[in-house]
């Protein structure tokens, strides 16, 4: 089964102008299974929420520790037959316990053996530079007509107009 060629039918900035203009080629009536949204130019963002010292580590650690402790815990509970109920909560609160301080010290541990090479937390999160609306070939003319009644209605300037946000294109999408 090949895959159905395409071409892009506009650029936006954000995602939510993307989503916008299928939203549009939806209530056109146009066949929105044959569109896709693509983001292009990835760049990985590492936002620095704070400092890790010895108890941010302990803490995390304890954190990541409690929950497989846990689940461990409530399973062997489960496999007494006598009083699976009683004994899956106890054994589950044991292993929480038994979880969150050894996962504690793995986390001191950790932070230690680092030798203060990443002192910080950070969240990590991949995001696109521009997003790329996409249609098949054979109903490209029809989306880039339809985006475009889009954009003149509200008043948005388009590819000759402004070289930034919205640009309808026609051309295929580099991959």
């Amino acid at each position: 089964m090949s895959e159905q060629a395409r071409r892009a039918v506009a650029t936006y900035s954000t995602y939510q102008e993307a989503e916008r203009a299928v939203d549009h080629l939806a209530d056109e009536g146009f066949p929105v299974q044959k569109v896709a949204i693509i983001g292009r130019d990835m760049r990985l963002v590492e936002q620095v929420i704070g400092r890790m010292g010895y108890g941010d580590a302990a803490l995390h650690g304890a954190a990541t520790g409690a929950l497989p402790g846990v689940l461990v815990g409530w399973i062997f509970g489960l496999l007494n037959w006598l009083n699976p109920v009683v004994s899956g909560l106890l054994l589950a609160l044991y292993g929480l316990i038994f979880g969150a301080v050894v996962g504690a010290l793995f986390g001191v541990l950790l932070h230690a053996a680092q030798g203060g090479r990443r002192d910080f937390a950070s969240v990590r999160s991949i995001e696109p530079g521009r997003y790329d609306v996409v249609a098949d070939e054979d109903v490209a003319d029809e989306a880039v007509r339809l985006v475009a009644g889009l954009d003149s209605r509200a008043g948005t300037p388009t590819e000759s107009a402004s070289s930034g946000g919205r640009r309808p294109r026609s051309h295929p999408a580099p991959s």
